[in-house]
């Protein structure tokens, strides 16, 4: 038997009722959190070009797109994927070598789950599928040293989720699995130096991709079996040797992934809320941004190599001219943190992004790794933040996690209030309310109540339409 297939035939063993309620429960938390990053990036450039061209190609199907429309299910999974990811403030999933966002798998299952009528029971577990997947790929099969993408992993649990959305047989699935798997080398240069919008899609489009390759899996199309352990496969090519017991996988790593608190890259999230409570507890760095001095961070590898000057993977974080170099930037994240007192979706508008208080003060940020910490991760996501003032005042904090973290998991009403704040403008309270009780109980539903409800979203001006950036006292 073929690797494939004993992955496959874990996909149609899973059922809702291997799930624990805590599983259950941070399902639905990253079910409402995706939700809400979505419908929060209804005005997002991208999205709105995707949308564009979503309407021009056109497409029969029953799928809903978020903010309303139907289309063909592949071209609803790339839309409403865009809108999950394009924030970045969706959840994530720390591995020692590799990170990934197993949220990227919701929009496709989501599509495959209303196309065939499927209850939120099943959706969920088809999710929690999904989630298993991607992460134990991702812990040990890691891609990255070799430069390609967790949208490696994504084209098998995609597939997994799908197929089991769709009541594919254990050999359809196999076969969809090694379809998408051979189709979808994401390359990691879309994380890599001066990042493009294409960061934000990327892994909307294999998720569409996977879809795709699932459903002509589903109508009798093979693929190749050995795409795991044949000679060129997974093995060979890229992870190396790795071995998963299938047969004594459950559904529970939903609860080792993480939900962001702040919108800005996964390993920055300690970061930030390590300077803002140094500004808080400290108020002179809000009131009197020019008396800081220097700002020095340090951090684990992983971080390093992504989000800071200098990083291997990083390119120049202190030229940041755009969202997606903004997000992913140390520098700019601490010092719009230290000015604005919050890091959402208001600190990417472009002008908040060119302003000279920022510009200036991302200078005055430095970051080195730190092989102490970096022993610690991914059990922790540690930082230390030092602050020198002009007077010569030192301030200085270490966190070994975040409020988020799957050490220190946010709660259900804790993710009702980020997904009240992200779907507000977009939905108005009412709407968000009702989402919000639709998918605590979405057990009792059948999918395609919820995305009526998501189809009642409408896009609204921008931030910076309505009101301009607004700055935390």
């Amino acid at each position: 038997m073929h690797d494939i297939e004993r992955m496959a035939a874990f996909v149609e063993r899973a059922r809702w009722e291997m799930l624990s309620d805590e599983a259950r429960r941070a399902l639905k938390i990253r079910l409402l959190d995706s939700i809400g990053c979505a419908i929060g990036a209804l005005q997002g450039k991208p999205a709105r070009a995707v949308r564009e061209q979503v309407d021009a190609f056109g497409g029969t199907g029953g799928v809903t797109l978020i903010g309303g429309g139907k289309t063909a299910p592949d071209r609803a999974a790339f839309y409403n994927g865009t809108l999950i990811r394009y924030l970045d403030y969706m959840d994530f999933y720390t591995a020692r070598k590799q990170t990934c966002h197993p949220s990227d798998n919701i929009a496709a299952v989501l599509a495959a789950a209303e196309d065939r009528g499927r209850s939120g029971r099943d959706l969920l577990a088809a999710i929690a599928v999904a989630y298993q997947i991607q992460a134990r790929l991702l812990e040990e099969a890691p891609v990255q040293s070799k430069g390609f993408d967790h949208t490696v992993q994504q084209a098998y649990s995609v597939a997994a989720g799908v197929s089991k959305a769709l009541g594919l047989s254990c050999a359809q699935t196999a076969h969809a699995m090694a379809l998408s798997g051979v189709a979808q080398q994401g390359m990691i240069a879309v994380r890599e130096g001066h990042l493009s919008q294409w960061k934000g899609m990327a892994s909307a489009h294999h998720g569409a991709a996977a879809l795709s390759c699932t459903y002509l899996a589903s109508r009798g199309v093979t693929g190749p079996l050995g795409i795991i352990e044949g000679r060129l496969g997974l093995k060979e090519a890229l992870a190396g040797r790795f071995h998963i017991d299938w047969e004594k996988e459950d559904l529970e790593r939903v609860l080792r992934s993480s939900v962001k608190r702040y919108n800005a890259e996964a390993h920055t999230q300690s970061i930030v809320e390590a300077v803002l409570d140094l500004r808080r507890e400290h108020r002179v760095l809000g009131e009197n941004p020019a008396s800081i001095d220097r700002v020095e961070i340090d951090v684990f590898e992983q971080a390093y190599n992504i989000v800071a000057p200098g990083g291997k993977e990083a390119g120049d974080k202190e030229d940041v001219h755009s969202k997606e170099q903004a997000d992913h930037s140390v520098p700019y994240i601490v010092a719009v943190a230290l000015l604005d007192g919050q890091v959402g979706p208001a600190q990417y508008e472009p002008e908040r992004i060119g302003r000279a208080d920022v510009q200036e003060l991302l200078q005055r940020v430095h970051v080195d790794d730190a092989r102490r910490l970096t022993r610690r991760y991914p059990a922790e996501l540690p930082c230390r933040v030092r602050v020198r003032l002009a007077d010569g005042t030192k301030l200085a904090l270490e966190k070994a996690d975040y409020l988020g973290y799957f050490t220190r998991p946010l709660s259900w009403n804790e993710v009702v209030s980020k997904f009240e704040d992200l779907a507000e403008q977009n939905a108005g309270l009412e709407l968000a309310e009702r989402i919000v009780e639709m998918v605590d109980t979405l057990e009792a539903h059948d999918v395609q109540a919820l995305t009526a409800l998501l189809a009642s979203t409408r896009r609204s001006a921008s931030r910076s339409e309505r009101s301009g950036v607004r700055r935390a006292s």
